[in-house]
């Protein structure tokens, strides 16, 4: 497969690798997106001064933005009413939901901020607010706190990974054109996941490529790689990027030490561990991940021994409840920048260490939609105090960056061509309809109108899945359909119309090949519980951060806090017939992580169900969301307004 590089990127865009701001900016505006559709009736009073008036309360400032998943223009995103804790989770943030989250953090309902963090009155809201998020819109705001804070130099911006996967445009450049957003945005310094379901050789490419730092101090060589020629060769092809520390194994700099106003601040990189257990390991064969909390320790104790920083805070893509238990348990931290998970939660966990000291654990949402904003006052090589805002982006209430809409803009002319690879697979899978296209003209293709708000965020089945899941069992005539439960997937409105574009940020990755297997009733359940059990094992280290997998065609009960094999009962198939233990179903899906399938690419099977299924009036009409049963959730304060049934 090959890597698309910044000569080649460039050249596809019809620019010069030298190509800066000044030519960008004077693009014309021919195939140029459209503008977000201006939101309706919108009454509010609220300024951008309201709500992004923030000088600097010290001497450091530290920006945190996460889990973009390459979203560059503003979108609609709902948040989650079930996001259910357990164990020492129950009921502590991020497992609040709605009401439930206001109250704990002090909002207001009918705000810009209930609008962002809840699901509340979320198709009044937004179109009251508007979309959210934008790079144009976040470049903008990052240059006004810049600026309170006395200008850049004061300042570190920090990205807590899942920046560079997502979009079609994505996919199609190998996250070369995040990657240049990534530097116009001005980000210093990140962590990844997504990131690595790009071959190596494109990682290292877009590693040399970003203007900051790629950290991580759990990503290791492994160490037969580490003898291996052809790994050696990669790592000088790409300036030595790929082993940072040969007797040590790092792949990447394990952390970084920026000095900002006389104080030396560290950022330790935590990628998020499970990756080769959540992801296909045939993108990373040279590379090994896991919590590695005890070198965590060692590491830290030794930058405090040697370095002396006066701040040492961790950038991390474990997850929210990981990243407390890692907060709690590794000495000297005084803070956590967190990804992952895509929580929203406006105010820091502050917990106590095993020193007795405390630190603040965060986390900034997903899709562009929150910045996280925390100032250190220090003087005399200690922290005097800490104060931390996370802001909502509200896209309408700030003026698109120029130079950044120009790139997107031009970004999103080029033009698809054979040299596009969409897929893993050894022969090269590209979509011949496309080509000749510009990006901007396939994303912007209308499918059909949205008979109901179509999301994705959840524990359990959103109405997004389910177009999913429905486009898997039509296209393979499958009586069961299991769509993976990652939380990335923009919103789309009821009465909008769906969109090449909206089906992409649902299905953009680099193993999207579907497949049909027959499958046992017992072996099938085994999975459900399985799944299930990394959602909600009371321990945060044996959990992997996503939500459950999404099943179609099937209905079932859940019990979350029973133990593993337990928790799942009365599966049942739509037509109401019990799944027996030994009965063979018919099984589709898609995102396979230990084989590549050879059937369609699934973007393209949602596509052509949509289009199959719309109406006379274009409408797609969803007949049954298989929303399961859940038991034991009724004084769970990360459940509200379920439209499934409950006891």
């Amino acid at each position: 497969m090959p890597t698309i590089d910044r000569r080649t990127f460039m050249k596809l865009m019809g620019l010069s690798a030298a190509g800066g701001t000044g030519l960008l900016a004077a693009c014309s505006d021919k195939g140029k997106a459209p503008p977000p559709t201006p939101p309706a009736a919108k009454t509010t009073a609220i300024t951008a001064d309201d709500l992004y008036d923030l000088p600097m309360q010290g001497n450091v400032r530290i920006l945190h933005t996460t889990d973009f998943h390459a979203q560059l223009q503003p979108v609609y995103f709902r948040e989650p009413n079930v996001n259910l804790g357990v164990g020492g989770a129950f009921g502590r943030p991020p497992h609040l939901v709605g009401n439930k989250l206001l109250e704990a953090m002090d909002l207001k309902t009918d705000t810009p901020e209930s609008y962002a963090y809840t699901y509340l009155d979320f198709e009044k809201a937004a179109a009251k607010y508007g979309r959210t998020g934008g790079f144009p819109q976040m470049k903008t705001l990052l240059d006004r706190l810049r600026k309170q804070a006395g200008g850049q130099q004061n300042t570190i911006t920090l990205d807590g990974g899942d920046l560079w996967q997502g979009s079609g445009t994505s996919l199609w450049t190998r996250g070369v054109d995040m990657v240049e957003a990534s530097n116009i945005l001005g980000v210093d310094v990140m962590v990844g996941h997504w990131e690595f379901t790009y071959k190596e050789d494109e990682v290292l490419n877009n590693v040399a490529l970003f203007k900051g730092d790629f950290i991580g101090q759990n990503v290791r060589v492994k160490e037969d790689s580490l003898m291996d020629d052809k790994y050696t060769e990669l790592v000088d092809r790409h300036e030595g990027r790929g082993i940072y520390d040969e007797d040590a194994g790092f792949a990447f700099q394990p952390y970084v030490i920026k000095e900002i106003n006389g104080s030396k601040v560290c950022i330790v990189g935590q990628a998020f561990p499970r990756t080769a257990n959540a992801n296909p390991p045939e993108f990373f064969p040279d590379w090994s991940f896991g919590l590695r909390e005890d070198d965590m320790i060692e590491m830290v104790e030794a930058i405090r021994e040697e370095e002396k920083p006066d701040v040492i805070v961790l950038l991390s893509h474990n997850g929210m409840d990981v990243d407390i238990k890692m907060a709690e348990r590794v000495p000297g931290l005084n803070a956590v920048f967190g990804g992952h998970t895509h929580d929203g939660v406006p105010k820091p966990i502050k917990v106590k260490n095993v020193e007795g000291h405390e630190c603040w654990v965060t986390n900034a949402g997903s899709n562009g939609k929150f910045l996280g904003v925390m100032d250190f006052d220090i003087a005399d090589g200690k922290i005097k105090s800490m104060n931390y805002n996370m802001l909502p982006i509200i896209s309408d209430m700030l003026d698109a960056d120029k130079e950044m809409q120009a790139y997107i803009d031009q970004m999103r002319n080029t033009v698809y061509d054979e040299k596009i690879v969409e897929s893993r697979a050894s022969k090269m899978f590209y979509n011949k309809t496309r080509v000749g296209k510009t990006f901007d003209e396939i994303l912007t293709e209308k499918l059909a109108i949205a008979d109901r708000l179509l999301y994705r965020r959840g524990n359990f089945m959103g109405t997004w899945d389910q177009v999913l899941c429905n486009a898997l069992r039509e296209e393979f005539d499958a009586d069961i359909a299991m769509s993976a439960g990652v939380r990335w997937g923009t919103t789309t409105l009821k009465g909008d119309w769906i969109t090449m574009e909206d089906v992409m940020t649902q299905c953009s990755m680099t193993y999207g090949e579907t497949y049909v297997t027959e499958m046992k009733g017992k072996d099938l359940l085994n999975i459900l519980e399985q799944v299930a059990d990394n959602l909600f094992d009371p321990d945060p280290y044996l959990q992997s951060g996503g939500d459950m997998v999404r099943v179609g065609g099937m209905d079932y009960t859940m019990n979350p806090s029973k133990p593993l094999y337990e928790r799942i009962t009365d599966a049942r198939l739509d037509n109401g017939h019990l799944i027996e233990a030994d009965t063979t179903y018919k099984v589709a899906g898609w995102a396979q992580v230990s084989r590549t399938p050879d059937g369609r690419l699934m973007w393209d099977v949602v596509r052509d169900h949509i289009v199959r299924n719309r109406d006379k009036d274009n409408i797609l009409k969803i007949a049954k969301i298989n929303h399961p049963k859940l038991v034991g959730v009724n004084d769970n304060p990360g459940i509200a307004d379920y439209p499934g049934e409950t006891a």
